[in-house]
């Protein structure tokens, strides 16, 4: 079995595209724009903002793309770019993060919650945009693109003891939505 060399395998793509050459430039945009649209629209939750905010990471994808020197994959470093955008985004737009001063005691679940209830990603997706921002992104950034939190206390300039906090704040209330929305689809019409 041959491993996958994750630093070398778009080299000649991204190479291509430092020369300048458009057809290279559309097959790096036509490889992650997906992916990275998904992450702003969790960020930020509106589809208009999260396409503006990906076309603008794009521009500074290409417009830095000299800078990288391959010591990631380049997804990942057009991830960084795209997930500072949108934290750049959100912090103009006034995103609040409560700092938590005492420390963090995880909460244990109550038995019934143990149970795992089918849920559609539907519901999911749409309890997650019910979010306060704060929550909403500590949550994406932990759970969705593998920040660990003190990466995420250094991106969003907050404490690592806050990150916990929003991020089992916003456990609590996806569970409370989740539960809520069951309930409603399981109420019976009258």
């Amino acid at each position: 079995m041959r491993l996958l060399d994750y630093n070398n395998i778009h080299r000649k793509l991204v190479e291509d595209c430092k020369e300048g050459k458009r057809q290279a430039q559309f097959e790096l945009y036509r490889l992650y724009s997906r992916a990275m649209y998904n992450i702003c629209l969790r960020m930020v939750k509106n589809d208009l903002d999260a396409e503006d905010l990906l076309q603008n990471s794009f521009v500074d994808v290409f417009t830095k793309l000299h800078t990288f020197r391959f010591q990631s994959s380049v997804g990942a470093w057009i991830k960084r770019i795209v997930v500072n955008n949108c934290i750049n985004f959100l912090k103009k737009r006034r995103l609040e993060i409560q700092e938590l001063n005492e420390k963090i005691t995880e909460q244990p679940i109550p038995e019934e919650e143990n149970s795992s209830p089918s849920y559609t990603v539907e519901s999911i997706n749409n309890a997650m945009m019910q979010l306060p921002d704060g929550y909403r992104v500590v949550f994406t950034l932990y759970m969705m693109e593998g920040y660990d939190h003190k990466e995420i206390a250094e991106i969003l300039q907050i404490s690592e003891a806050t990150s916990k906090s929003q991020f089992s704040r916003a456990k609590k209330k996806l569970r409370e939505l989740l539960r809520n929305q069951k309930m409603k689809e399981e109420r019976p019409l009258r």
